[in-house]
């Protein structure tokens, strides 16, 4: 039987270090949780602010990480925990991202609406030389939400909580 429990950051950094497929851990969060299968952690979920400067309003939370080790339905799990949180704590909307090559099947299950695809660009700039170490790839942003906004036809302003 799966259960969510509450875990450490360090505990969470340690498990994406160990199972991720393609991220390191972050360096900081708002809040995450684990699921167990009774005799150990099989999976964590990491919250955080948007790391989008769009998408930082103060009413919004990104799931930046979710992690598991293979076990079947942890992951929808864990993001259907991560909105129960993020909307007692007064959020009004969690997004995530995926890569294209993934198929979605944990958010959609969680109840996410796809929104749109990412361009994909490096970080790496001539002023700013990084080494980009995350796959280079479109990725799909999804989201979840307790408001719904309206895009003004002439305008093209939205109507957003604040």
């Amino acid at each position: 039987m799966l259960s969510i429990q509450p875990i450490s950051f360090e505990e969470a950094c340690t498990f994406v270090k160990k199972y991720h497929r393609h991220h390191k851990p972050t360096v900081s969060w708002k809040f995450g949780c684990a699921v167990n299968d009774g005799s150990k952690v099989v999976g964590v979920v990491v919250v955080g602010r948007p790391v989008s400067r769009v998408y930082d309003d103060g009413w919004t939370l990104e799931v930046t990480r979710c992690c598991t080790d293979g076990t079947p339905h942890v992951a929808s799990k864990l993001y259907a925990a991560a909105w129960r949180a993020a909307r007692a704590l007064g959020y009004r909307k969690l997004i995530t991202y995926t890569l294209e090559s993934e198929p979605g099947t944990s958010v959609v299950a969680a109840g996410f609406r796809f929104v749109h695809k990412t361009k994909c660009d490096t970080w790496d700039t001539p002023a700013r030389p990084r080494v980009d170490k995350h796959p280079i790839e479109v990725k799909k942003l999804w989201e979840l939400s307790t408001v719904k906004e309206t895009i003004h036809e002439y305008t093209g302003s939205t109507n957003r909580p604040g």
